[in-house]
């Protein structure tokens, strides 16, 4: 059996940081070549048997904290680690330390990041039959830690998963002339790619499992100190990708609307409101 990329004990999920960063070395330069903007798919990303039992208590969820069902993102919902059973959430937490922001920072060369113990629109997300995210560039600021969001980390949980299926991870370039990449989100693939306020991606062909399966997947976010009063934060920003039905986001153009209303002190309060559900 192949070595996993990550080689996580299945039982203590414990690893030195000095192996997870050598485990990021050998990847580091293909990663930091790609553009517009870095990104990269990693399959045998964990011990398989990690993602096993992840999946075994994922059949109990609970009522799921954000739902999503509009034009732009639809039958998306998510679950914030600490409601989940003990071993999914001990997980998380792991994806969160040290030896993780070790294998993240040098994968992304990235230095001085930090994890979210918010987990803002974090967490498992599931997304139904009929469901989509289309293409966009996330929420740049988290307006409770004052940090600048740098890297999205996520971990497909879809056993036997085809692209007929739909719901796979694109990648497009800034003027939304080209797909760069896409990514069926089978069992144990890790997608990660350095945010921006161009980094368009996304799932945007609805989820169409013959039997009826959601897509699942794991969700986190890192950060950095970076942040200054000369920055302009944003909420998602949905792209529409030429000659498709994909709409425009006019919920974007009210909140920056507010943006430029609203005092900074009670804008501040707001966004982080709205990311604490995930815009």
């Amino acid at each position: 059996m192949t070595k996993p990329v990550l080689a996580l004990d299945p039982d203590s999920l414990l690893i030195s940081a000095k192996e997870a960063r050598a485990a990021a070395a050998q990847f580091s330069a293909e990663y930091q070549s790609k553009e517009p903007f870095h990104y990269g798919g990693f399959d045998n990303f964990l011990d398989p048997a990690i993602l096993d039992r992840v999946l075994e208590e994922l059949k109990q969820l609970p009522e799921a904290e954000t739902s999503f069902d509009r034009a732009q993102e639809k039958l998306k919902t998510s679950y914030v680690p600490e409601r989940l059973p003990e071993y999914t959430r001990r997980l998380f937490y792991v994806l969160n330390s040290r030896p993780m922001l070790a294998f993240v920072e040098e994968l992304t060369g990235i230095k001085g990041l930090i994890p979210d113990p918010y987990f803002a629109g974090g967490g498992i997300h599931v997304v139904a039959n009929g469901g989509h995210l289309d293409i966009h560039a996330d929420f740049n600021h988290h307006a409770g830690l004052n940090l600048e969001r740098r890297v999205n980390l996520l971990i497909y949980l879809n056993k036997g998963w085809k692209e007929e299926y739909g719901g796979s991870f694109e990648v497009w370039n800034d003027d939304m002339t080209e797909k760069l990449e896409s990514y069926v989100p089978v069992f144990n693939r890790m997608c990660m790619f350095s945010t921006s306020s161009r980094s368009w991606h996304g799932n945007p062909e609805p989820v169409n499992h013959p039997d009826g399966e959601p897509r699942q997947s794991i969700a986190l976010y890192y950060y950095t100190a970076t942040w200054d009063s000369t920055r302009k934060s944003h909420t998602t920003l949905f792209k529409p990708r030429p000659g498709t039905k994909d709409q425009k986001d006019r919920m974007v153009a009210r909140r920056a609307l507010l943006q430029d209303l609203l005092p900074p002190i009670i804008h501040r309060k707001v966004a982080w409101r709205l990311e604490k559900l995930g815009f």
